[in-house]
């Protein structure tokens, strides 16, 4: 019998602004991960900022002529678009499944924005055709979880993982089609495949409070030091976030964080494809671990790196 060989994994990427800038680590993982598992990533190099849910304070029209265009180059390449962002998701997700409403509902809305996409240099207008689909989702479902722990190298065997699930991807427009979005499990399931064990508590499917840091950061801190509290006292090792918004304020401002609370936490913070690297053997270094601003020494000799 003839083995039969997966076709190959091919998407249109969109890393979105954080991960070029302030958290240069998960670009940089996302690659990793991706080449050794024979992902192909066509970067949109042209793309713009989705906006992150505040263009749609001043104006819905700019949201969804922005991320029109977005979502216009990848389907100018005819592949679906790949994100490692929750909040990019989000934003282009649902952005994307208006603008197919509005092809029929509101035709007159739909061309507005096309001509406008036009109008701001889009070689390809937009036709509502393609797919927006997170990271997680694309290891879950389109590569599969059993194919995923069959190239695992490096058991994380007795690293205990707390997963931080953030807003954006839990409403996403087609949460349904992958996840439960008020009980989700991806994310333990991965774990688990990857040799880890699953930490559960109340704040994983909550607000990291990153939204209002820049106006209310006592409040803000305040949410992400009881986010990171109880996962600390549930046992985890470290927290996995599939949101780059979410690492800022849960990894970067944790100093911040502690002041509020008045305590001191010291919980290491991973990206997703993090820790789906250091399962596949790909060294720590390469991954950007030493990027963080919360050390990662101890969550790393617990699996013997």
């Amino acid at each position: 019998m003839t083995a039969v060989v997966p076709s190959p994994l091919r998407y249109a990427y969109y890393p979105g602004c954080v991960a070029q800038g302030a958290c240069r680590e998960l670009y940089d993982s996302t690659d990793q991960i991706a080449r050794h598992l024979g992902i192909e990533l066509v970067e949109l190099e042209a793309a713009s900022c989705c906006g992150s849910g505040t263009f749609k304070e001043e104006s819905e029209l700019l949201e969804d002529t922005v991320n029109a265009r977005n979502l216009a180059l990848a389907e100018a390449l005819g592949l679906p678009m790949l994100t490692h962002c929750s909040t990019c998701q989000g934003v282009l997700g649902r952005v994307n499944e208006k603008l197919k409403a509005a092809k029929t509902a509101s035709p007159e809305y739909f061309h507005q924005v096309q001509a406008l996409c036009q109008k701001g240099g889009c070689e390809s207008c937009y036709q509502g055709t393609g797919d927006v689909r997170h990271l997680l989702w694309v290891l879950a479902h389109d590569y599969g979880l059993e194919r995923l722990a069959q190239q695992v190298k490096r058991p994380l065997l007795g690293l205990r993982c707390a997963a931080f699930y953030g807003c954006y991807l839990l409403r996403a427009y087609d949460i349904s089609r992958f996840d439960v979005a008020r009980d989700p499990h991806l994310m333990e399931d991965l774990f688990e495949r990857l040799g880890a064990t699953p930490v559960w508590y109340r704040g994983r499917t909550q607000c990291c409070g990153w939204p209002i840091s820049s106006y209310a950061p006592q409040q803000s801190f305040s949410m992400a030091g009881r986010h990171l509290v109880e996962a600390i006292e549930a046992g985890a090792d470290c927290l996995v976030t599939p949101c780059p918004l979410c690492h800022l304020n849960l990894d970067s401002r944790q100093p911040e964080v502690e002041q509020v609370i008045g305590r001191k936490l010291g919980i290491p913070i991973l990206h997703l494809p993090q820790l789906v690297g250091l399962a596949l053997g790909i060294p720590a270094k390469n991954l950007g671990l030493n990027r963080h601003v919360v050390q990662v020494e101890r969550a790393l000799q617990k699996i013997g790196r």
